[in-house]
């Protein structure tokens, strides 16, 4: 692919230009706007096979934070599952804990670690184990007027700040420079409660955490697949936004879907980071899937014809999947929630996905991914480790 097409140069503003990861965002979700056809929902019959439980939709507004959208709808759904009344956590609260965590790693590599917004699945629960958790009533991050997140102006300050703690103009570094980076943090997101009363009880984060949400940190586990690593082992996540260098459990390209389908059908929802800026992902028209044909080799007709009702789809083999992560044409790009299952009209199954970008869509924030798309362009998988299959566990040592 031409390395300055418009995906290539996505991709740098998301993951390279710490201060753009707002802008990118927009960028992102407006270049999703022309992938719809005209008459798509009426073209595709759904039939729900599974659907879990889950709060209401989201929106992340102008902020790279999917990853926290995503991962606490999926903690969220971890508390219908275990019969508790879910409580809608706090992104930003996750968010503003990675952003301190982050700038403190960035300094200690020197500079030579992505900023942003970004970040991974596991980031929410690494601050869940370390920070605990808010109600998003008590910390909602909108702390200057503004009724949506609008990120740019704060990643614009924070990263000049660590800028200028790297080039270490004193010869030695003070401490001192944490408490003024958390301090202009915290001018825009608020300051992070060290107490607070819901429901009546007074809660520290970690006590909300412990006794209200209830769930183990170590009860879950990330996963992708690969062929530069040996199976069923740990290898390092290999893409800019995991500042923190977290492995993952390397497993087969049906392994994936496989783990998805056995998590659904005990209960278990799924967290799923994956690329999506493709021709073949329509946010518009609520569907995602793999086309035969590059869409450069499509007439006009096909193009328009897109989303109109169920396409084929190519086996997606280990190399395909490598190649694509290998070349750029898979990225990192966004986090999203898988929450059920369901077939169309010729009975091929999709996965029923929560997004974070409002209900603006034909399916009022979710949408119908394949399963060849999601072993193609899946990123990660976050998963409760008892929704593994006994085999996949087995091989995993979990």
């Amino acid at each position: 692919m031409n390395p300055f097409s418009f995906k290539s140069v996505l991709a740098a503003s998301v993951f390279f230009v710490g201060a753009s990861s707002c802008f990118a965002q927009d960028v992102l979700v407006n270049s999703l706007k022309l992938n719809a056809s005209d008459k798509s929902k009426e073209n595709f019959k759904f039939t729900e096979q599974i659907n879990l439980g889950t709060t209401s939709v989201k929106t992340q507004g102008s902020s790279g934070t999917c990853w926290s959208y995503s991962t606490n709808s999926f903690l969220e759904s971890e508390m219908i599952r275990l019969g508790k009344q879910p409580v809608e956590l706090s992104q930003i609260y996750s968010a503003r804990n990675v952003y301190v965590e982050k700038g403190i790693n960035y300094v200690r590599m020197h500079g030579a670690v992505t900023l942003g917004d970004g970040g991974a699945l596991h980031d929410v629960i690494n601050m869940y184990r370390k920070y605990g958790t808010v109600p998003r009533e008590v910390y909602t991050g909108l702390n200057y007027g503004t009724d949506k997140n609008k990120f740019g102006e704060m990643s614009a300050l924070i990263e000049g700040v660590l800028a200028a703690v790297v080039k270490n103009p004193n010869g030695e570094l003070t401490p001192n420079w944490q408490k003024a980076y958390a301090a202009v943090i915290d001018s825009y997101l608020g300051k992070v409660p060290d107490n607070f009363t819901y429901k009546g009880k007074n809660y520290t984060p970690q006590s909300f955490a412990k006794e209200v949400v209830g769930i183990n940190p170590d009860d879950y586990i990330e996963m992708s697949s690969f062929t530069t690593a040996p199976y069923y082992q740990k290898t390092l996540m290999a893409v800019p936004d995991n500042w923190s260098f977290d492995q993952v459990y390397n497993v087969k390209v049906n392994d994936m879907t496989d783990v998805i389908d056995n998590a659904l059908k005990k209960g278990y929802t799924v967290a799923w980071a994956t690329d999506v800026s493709e021709k073949s992902f329509s946010w518009k028209n609520g569907v995602a899937y793999v086309p035969t044909k590059k869409f450069d080799d499509m007439t006009a007709e096909e193009k328009a014809d897109m989303f109109n009702g169920p396409k084929p789809e190519p086996e997606i083999t280990p190399e395909m999947r490598q190649a694509a992560f290998d070349n750029y044409t898979t990225t990192d790009d966004h986090g999203m929630h898988i929450i059920g299952l369901a077939k169309d009209q010729t009975g091929r199954e999709y996965y029923i996905v929560k997004n974070s970008w409002g209900e603006t869509n034909d399916y009022k924030g979710f949408l119908f991914v394949t399963k060849n798309f999601v072993k193609y362009k899946t990123t990660a998988l976050l998963v409760n480790k008892g929704g593994l299959p006994a085999e996949i566990a087995k091989k995993l040592g979990v």
